[in-house]
């Protein structure tokens, strides 16, 4: 089959690759008939390099039908559409139960001490093939693909694989209350997301972002827009009679704009081994920390901030005597995908379309296209905000 291999920093290729097959009698093989590309998978592109491996197959927001499904799966047969969740996850485990399917113990990889396995997410989550392919194996069939109706387009179902229950986790975990002011800093896709959820929950929303494309489509929605600049932690605060907003989600991570060191940093990672630039990630500090700070000055005593971007670093410096003198609240973590879908499902059927499922996608194209537009995603060119590839 055809996939998009990963080659080396900022090179990705598209070559035939090995069928998948059935390994465990509760495998499926699904054949990919959209999957986009994410903002994480930029790290891999860029900072996470050391972690991958020549010819690793990447993406990990696919849906497709499934062809075949092992001996011991019930709920899936030949024929079925369906999303695939981006983190692998049982079921049945202890932190399956408590809603917590990011962390399962049966995928858990264990050998990185990290959470539960990814698809096409890197040595640090398993290594496991993704869904940027003509056809994906799909482990634990039984209880992670999202069964979904025959016939809405992909584009309603597909961001259920990721990006809208990261979005919706985000806003959640933020917990400003109905009246209330959400921060969003970043809206690439998982920000234009939670800024509509934010504002679908009642909530005034107000998001930051230095690219007019990506402030453009937010206020489409209805949302406050502001470009990032110096001084917007104050603009900010002038918005909310002084305090700054309830809640502020950072859907940016790593590779922030505006953090000049972290940003040495990463472009030295890139000139060391593998081995020794893994060891320099898991023990230094390695993020561009700019957004992250902003929002921890931005919002008001006693608020919280949500973390949905992607940070890597073991001893990225913060500012705690800030974070305990306001009662800031921190919650993140990867999304916890299942918890979430049987909630959103019903609204990305919705005639309505009250998140604006319909209104993301920028960018359509084969997988041949794949590699100039994962140039386009990072480099920002082109509107890029959201690439959707049909396999």
């Amino acid at each position: 089959m055809k996939a998009l291999t990963w080659q080396g920093k900022r090179s990705v290729t598209v070559k035939e690759v090995p069928d998948p097959v059935i390994q465990e009698p509760t495998d499926a093989i699904v054949r990919i008939t959209s999957s986009a590309i994410c903002g994480s998978d930029l790290h891999l592109y860029e900072v996470l390099g050391p972690y991958m491996h020549k010819d690793d197959v990447l993406g990990h927001e696919p849906m497709g039908i499934v062809e075949e499904v092992g001996s011991a799966v019930t709920n899936l047969a030949k024929g079925d559409r369906v999303v695939i969740p981006f983190n692998i996850s049982c079921g049945h485990c202890y932190m399956c139960s408590q809603g917590l399917q990011s962390q399962c113990e049966t995928s858990q990889v264990r050998a990185k001490n990290s959470g539960a396995a990814l698809y096409g997410y890197s040595e640090l989550y398993g290594s496991i093939p993704g869904g940027q392919a003509e056809f994906l194996r799909v482990p634990f069939a039984d209880y992670g693909p999202v069964k979904v109706g025959q016939e809405l387009p992909d584009e309603r179902y597909l961001f259920l694989s990721d990006i809208l229950p990261t979005a919706w986790q985000a806003v959640k975990y933020a917990d400003a209350p109905a009246g209330g002011t959400l921060a969003v800093f970043g809206l690439g896709p998982v920000g234009q997301f939670a800024s509509r959820v934010g504002a679908y929950l009642g909530q005034r929303v107000i998001g930051v972002d230095p690219v007019p494309e990506r402030r453009g489509m937010a206020a489409r929605h209805g949302v406050e827009v502001l470009d990032y600049a110096k001084g917007i932690a104050d603009e900010l605060r002038e918005m909310t009679e002084g305090r700054g907003p309830d809640a502020v989600v950072d859907a940016v991570g790593m590779e922030a704009h505006g953090s000049p060191v972290a940003g040495f940093a990463h472009q030295a990672l890139g000139l060391l081994p593998d081995k020794v630039a893994q060891k320099a990630m898991e023990t230094a500090g390695v993020d561009r920390l700019a957004v992250l700070h902003t929002a921890i000055d931005s919002v008001r005593r006693g608020g919280t901030v949500s973390l949905s971007g992607v940070y890597g670093g073991m001893a990225s410096p913060m500012p705690l005597l800030t974070m305990f003198d306001k009662q800031i609240q921190l919650r993140m973590g990867q999304c916890n995908v299942r918890r979430w879908t049987d909630e959103l499902l019903p609204l990305v059927e919705d005639d309505a379309d009250p998140l604006g499922v319909m209104d993301l996608v920028t960018h359509t194209a084969g997988l041949a296209e794949a590699p100039e537009l994962y140039d386009k995603f990072q480099k920002k060119e082109d509107g890029c905000i959201k690439v959707v590839l049909k396999p």
